[in-house]
């Protein structure tokens, strides 16, 4: 499959703070691949520099086989950024708000309304189309947003966290919109606080830490790497009494219920996979205190 973005050695520093450190990665055409890492890892910055809005102290980066940092022009031909903010006018309505960008985009009047009503249908504003923005929901406002980034089909989807500040529901609902734009061939690279987000939704996932990956692959790679599941006993409180490692056979299963039989322990069994939150916590040293992305931890990272 061919590459649509390639990043080698890329290197970004503000004052004496190194925030890409050789950064190296590698896109698939029509993947959702997503970025992780702490606040402060690179993760915007990377964004940043991919669409041009920054520019890389050393190393390269090529989208679609076009140069960034020599042919800027011709990378916001075939690109499109939604950022952790919605881009939208809270006092012209939806359909408004497409036309409006249609126009800048160079469509005729007739061509800006037709585009604007397929944007609406596709994101599912239809019946919004003439409210005002600022009476939408939170996620109605992220599907808009994302509608105008398709008032030009873009090549490239960068999302700068989509979903962050919307509720469960609405985050669901966006990861619909986000994976068919995927199956109709738009590659999609975002960056997501949500660990479950990247599980759920990414065909592969890079882990950030101090502006280098430090692992690339699927979900279940990642899981895989630092081992497999254990057997965990509970007291009546909850309380975690003891773990025993297994490899997920019946007979692993087994020896391992031998195991805390014969520990003469009582309390519930349970059996833990690996998650994300493993992967994250393990691969970048953080601890579950200060490192682990939970749905309130919305700051933003310093680049």
């Amino acid at each position: 499959m061919q590459s649509a973005i390639v990043v080698e050695g890329l290197r970004k520093t503000f004052g004496r703070q190194v925030v890409l450190d050789g950064l190296d990665l590698e896109v698939r055409r029509g993947e959702v691949f997503a970025l992780l890492g702490p606040n402060g890892a690179g993760k915007t910055t990377t964004i940043n520099v991919l669409t041009t809005l920054v520019s890389p102290d050393a190393g390269s980066a090529t989208i679609c086989g076009i140069d960034v940092a020599s042919e800027p022009d011709e990378i916001k031909q075939r690109i499109s950024l939604t950022g952790q903010a919605a881009a939208v006018d809270d006092v012209l309505t939806g359909t408004e708000n497409l036309v409006m960008l249609a126009r800048l985009s160079g469509l005729s009047s007739r061509a800006a309304r037709e585009k604007a009503a397929e944007l609406l249908a596709r994101f599912d504003l239809t019946d919004a189309a003439a409210k005002r923005v600022g009476t939408y929901s939170g996620g109605m406002r992220r599907r808009l947003d994302l509608a105008l980034s398709f008032v030009v089909t873009p090549e490239v989807l960068f999302l700068d966290e989509p979903t962050t500040g919307l509720d469960t529901r609405s985050r669901r609902e966006l990861w619909d919109v986000i994976r068919s734009l995927a199956d109709a061939g738009t590659t999609v690279f975002l960056t997501t606080q949500y660990l479950e987000e990247a599980d759920q939704l990414a065909d592969r996932i890079a882990v950030l830490d101090d502006g280098r990956v430090v692992a690339t692959g699927s979900a279940a790679q990642l899981k895989a790497r630092i081992g497999g599941d254990t057997v965990e006993l509970h007291d009546a409180h909850g309380e975690l009494l003891r773990e025993v490692p297994t490899d997920g056979t019946v007979s692993g299963l087994r020896r391992a219920l031998d195991v805390l039989d014969e520990s003469g322990a009582e309390g519930t069994v349970t059996l833990r996979r690996p998650s994300l939150d493993d992967v994250f916590l393990t691969l970048t040293g953080g601890t579950a205190a200060s490192s682990r992305f939970t749905a309130a931890d919305s700051e933003k990272e310093l680049a």
